[in-house]
């Protein structure tokens, strides 16, 4: 079974699974090692793993990064696409079939535009949605696409909106729909409910458990960039301690050569 397949079936059963954000090919393989079932990339992760901010990664480079992991890795991949690139050569269009060219099992859309600072109108998004979905259809196997509303990680506190617009993007062709930024269980429940369709929650420290979230029918969690960014706090750590004290207390906490060995051969 292809890794698309393999994604789409991890979505079509009734069980959540937790899908970490790895940010380079060594991530990759130790998240692998420790028997996860699919893996997603991180727009942010990546971005600063080549010294760039979120949002400033070129097309170019995220389809060369994706074809590096996806060749390093047996899991199904998904990608953080962002906005697809829409005023790149060939807009979504080009750009979903260059993910899946470099081997991605899925990949998102996403509704925030930085170009105006804020969550596109509905209609607008809706749209873009719609279009990923046809350029996905056309594939020889096409990908799990997964519809994104920004709202609650743009300062738009609004449940009702955010329903609305993961509703919108199930009826404009996505197999799966994400609001990045809910924490409340009940809430979820509420979007799981009105939506119908697999339901992917950002995993956050002030958000419910994975067995909380299972239990109100989340189908799917990621990590987002916080791996990377614990991994990325870890280093400024040592170093400020190595400059400041010039002790390496911090080498105590390194990644056991066990892991290691395990996820590298």
């Amino acid at each position: 079974m292809t890794a698309a397949a393999r994604f789409h079936a991890l979505h079509a059963r009734e069980q959540l699974f937790v899908m970490p954000n790895p940010w380079d090919i060594g991530s990759a393989l130790l998240l692998e090692s420790l028997c996860f079932e699919a893996l997603a990339t991180t727009s942010a992760g990546f971005a600063w793993s080549i010294g760039k901010h979120d949002q400033a990664v070129t097309r170019d480079e995220l389809v060369a990064h994706v074809a590096s992991l996806a060749a390093a890795t047996s899991l199904p991949l998904n990608v953080d696409s962002e906005r697809c690139y829409p005023d790149d050569a060939g807009g979504v269009v080009e750009t979903v079939a260059l993910l899946a060219a470099a081997g991605a099992a899925g990949h998102s859309i996403e509704d925030y535009n930085p170009a105006t600072g804020a969550v596109d109108p509905l209609e607008v998004a809706a749209a873009s949605v719609a279009r990923a979905a046809e350029a996905n259809r056309l594939l020889a196997e096409p990908m799990v696409l997964t519809g994104r509303a920004e709202n609650y990680i743009r300062g738009v506190d609004d449940l009702d909106d955010t329903i609305a617009r993961l509703i919108a993007y199930r009826d404009a062709g996505a197999d799966a729909v994400y609001a990045p930024g809910l924490t409340k269980l009940d809430q979820i429940a509420a979007v799981v409910v009105a939506v119908g369709i697999p339901l992917n929650v950002l995993a956050l420290s002030s958000g419910p458990t994975i067995a909380e979230l299972a239990s109100v029918g989340v189908r799917r969690v990621s990590t987002g960039s916080g791996l990377a960014s614990v991994a990325y706090g870890a280093l400024v750590a040592g170093a400020r301690e190595l400059f400041a004290e010039g002790t390496s207390t911090y080498a105590r906490a390194g990644v056991p050569r066990d892991d290691l060995n395990r996820a590298l051969g």
